[in-house]
């Protein structure tokens, strides 16, 4: 195994079926070591994914995108054009099996591009994703994590919203959140004239800062 994943980058919405069963079949040569780990940047095609605690009453408009079950944890996310999507399939056997480690260095990834651009992004405890503060008592999710790892390999990951359109997360109850003060923003809409490029070179740069190489 190399010390650094293969970095993939699509140039065109991919399905979510197609990333799916990519997905689970580099998982599958991760584990048995005929492939090496990777990091996939996509973007999908407008849908509605459902993690594993998705409640169907948080699925507020089930015919305006096609809606997926997809194994990951978590409740309702929107995916579209315009969202970074960063798909980490990792070998926790050599990294460390620990999933709350994991899950934590996702954030720190999101919390460190983010900071590329002087974006303050933020946990929150008991809410899943990065926020940025908005003043006035009203915080806005800037990127959502949700990860599925079988038998130590890890593979969904992470989104970032950098110009996708923010009203097509009105069909769903984004992560179980419906707080007044509480909604959904995106790089451009917090006045940031950043592309996926910028954004892509954010995350590659702060990787290895994050998970650093295999043991």
């Amino acid at each position: 195994m190399t010390d650094t994943p293969e970095w993939r980058i699509s140039d065109t919405p991919i399905p979510y079926p197609e990333a799916l069963s990519t997905m689970e079949k580099r998982v599958a040569c991760i584990r048995d070591g005929s492939a090496g780990e990777m990091v996939w940047l996509l973007e999908h095609p407008s849908l509605y994914t459902a993690g594993t605690s998705a409640k169907e009453a948080d699925l507020l408009d089930p015919t305006r995108f096609p809606v997926y079950r997809a194994g990951r944890g978590g409740q309702y996310t929107y995916h579209g054009p315009g969202q970074r999507i960063a798909y980490t399939m990792l070998d926790l056997r050599q990294r460390g099996p620990d999933v709350r480690c994991f899950v934590h260095n996702l954030e720190e990834w999101i919390i460190r591009a983010l900071a590329s651009f002087n974006v303050k992004g933020e946990r929150r405890e008991g809410r899943v994703g990065i926020w940025v503060d908005r003043g006035g008592g009203r915080e806005d999710k800037v990127a959502a994590v949700g990860v599925r790892i079988r038998r130590w390999v890890t593979f969904h990951g992470i989104s970032i919203n950098v110009e996708p359109a923010l009203e097509h997360f009105t069909g769903i109850v984004p992560c179980g959140i419906d707080a007044q003060n509480l909604g959904v923003t995106s790089l451009v809409d917090l006045g940031l004239p950043v592309t996926m490029t910028d954004l892509d070179v954010a995350l590659r740069d702060s990787f290895d800062g994050v998970f650093g190489g295999v043991r």
